[in-house]
């Protein structure tokens, strides 16, 4: 090397390790101290990556209950497109017309889950034929339907090697707006592909994203509920709540009600209600107090549904629901899902982790049918669990850990049918245009129709 490239490879060398991104972007607050950040979050993420287990307590729900009354379904909705993760605001899945499921009309593998052992869902929004999502690198993905790439876009850089990444998304105007595990929110632009600003929170965000008034709402590590402005992703103002470590790799759940408020669930298991424009709390409650004698330490809960004045959701023991206005209870079973509870008219439907599908009479919580859908398998692939699940037009879309999707009629839990789709599935199906989409671990998309 001579004496000119030698000058100048330390002067690029310099200038590296000593700059820290500009204002704008706020990638950087500091090299010494990002660095120390992100060793202490590889740390942690290494003593949770093999936490996961298909059961988390002893006495799993278990009860196979033949169907005590007739249940009525709605017509199914057309359903155009997913904005972001939970469908909508209230998490309101419902009913949704979906033509078939029976022939796969896209199969493509698209980025690289490079963190095998990581169980991290990873979601898909779609909006005008077009899918959005991401590896667990860190990538963003846009592909039109026939699984063409129009553009993508990843922002970590070597510093951030070695830490797996989950994104979540929201499409609002004419930007898609991400968030990770890092502490890192980001713009992206719809039809370019192009950063818009990128901020650096230097707190890691652990539940999924609402955007609404220009305002992007999501919960942090430390519990902390924050707005943030669309423009920049500065905060506009925060609520605190009881801090607590997440041992779980499932995102916390945040629904915006037609009233303008806000429902959030926090890792410590309060449930709180508030005012979305000020952050003004109108109510908490703990769901913990009455599980508490578990004596677990791991958090798991569901999407929180809001469907005319109750609020419904669950955590790794109970289902609930409660008043939308005052907080108060409604009624509480012995019986969990991780997975959205839909509704629909006036019962309840979701599967549960070891594969019992269940309906619920919503105004009681009785339990008016439940049945084992893993049971139509094999006895050594019945070792799994359920991951996901939607409803399409009057059937339930159940994808297994292990890979397989099984169908059952929703007014009598039969099996009409399984199929073996993926290698491993870890996040949940979603419909779109009556079609199915489900992305796998080994970052394939699958589009069934």
């Amino acid at each position: 090397m001579n004496k000119k490239n030698r000058i100048f490879f330390f002067l690029v060398l310099f200038l590296f390790t000593s700059c820290s991104f500009d204002n704008k972007t706020g990638l950087w607050k500091g090299a010494k101290e990002e660095k120390k950040r992100i060793s202490e979050l590889e740390k942690r993420q290494n003593e949770i990556l093999n936490i996961d287990k298909v059961y988390t307590a002893d006495d799993v729900f278990s009860l196979e209950k033949p169907l005590t009354k007739k249940i009525v379904l709605s017509k199914p909705r057309e359903n155009l497109s997913w904005l972001m993760n939970g469908k909508n605001y209230q998490n309101f899945l419902g009913n949704i017309y979906l033509s078939n499921a029976s022939n796969i009309f896209l199969k493509k593998k698209i980025g690289k889950n490079k963190y095998t052992t990581s169980n991290t869902p990873h979601s898909l929004v779609v909006h005008e034929n077009n899918i959005f999502f991401s590896d667990n690198r860190g990538t963003v993905f846009n592909i039109n339907q026939f699984g063409k790439i129009n553009w993508k876009k990843n922002i970590y850089k070597k510093i951030y090697k070695k830490i797996y990444k989950n994104l979540t998304f929201a499409i609002y105007k004419k930007n898609i707006y991400v968030a990770d595990n890092l502490g890192f929110i980001y713009a992206i632009n719809l039809d370019s592909g192009k950063i818009i600003w990128i901020k650096n929170h230097g707190i890691p965000l652990k539940s999924k994203i609402k955007i609404s008034k220009d305002k992007i709402f999501l919960i942090n590590q430390d519990n902390r509920l924050l707005a943030l402005n669309v423009k920049d992703g500065t905060v506009i103002w925060d609520i605190r709540s009881i801090s607590s470590f997440i041992k779980s790799q499932n995102l916390l759940s945040i629904a915006l009600t037609k009233q303008d408020y806000i429902i959030a669930s926090t890792s410590s298991g309060d449930l709180f209600k508030a005012n979305l424009h000020n952050g003004d709390i109108r109510w908490s409650i703990n769901t913990l107090k009455t599980t508490l004698s578990h004596g677990t330490d791991f958090f798991k809960s569901s999407d929180v549904v809001v469907s005319n004045e109750s609020i419904i959701f669950s955590t790794q023991h109970s289902m609930f629901s409660f008043n939308l206005m005052n907080g108060y209870m409604n009624w509480e079973s012995d019986v969990s899902s991780i997975g959205t509870p839909i509704i629909d008219g006036k019962n309840i439907f979701f599967v549960t982790e070891n594969g019992f599908f269940v309906v619920m009479d919503i105004d009681s919580g009785e339990i008016i049918l439940s049945k084992n859908i893993l049971k139509i398998l094999k006895k050594k692939k019945q070792s799994t669990k359920i991951v996901g699940f939607v409803m399409g037009s009057g059937k339930i879309y159940s994808v297994t850990l292990n890979g397989y999707l099984i169908i059952n009629s929703a007014s009598s839990g039969k099996v009409d049918s399984f199929k073996k789709v993926g290698k491993i599935i870890n996040s949940a199906p979603i419909i779109v245009d009556g079609k199915l989409f489900i992305y796998t671990k080994d970052s394939k998309v699958l589009v069934l129709n």
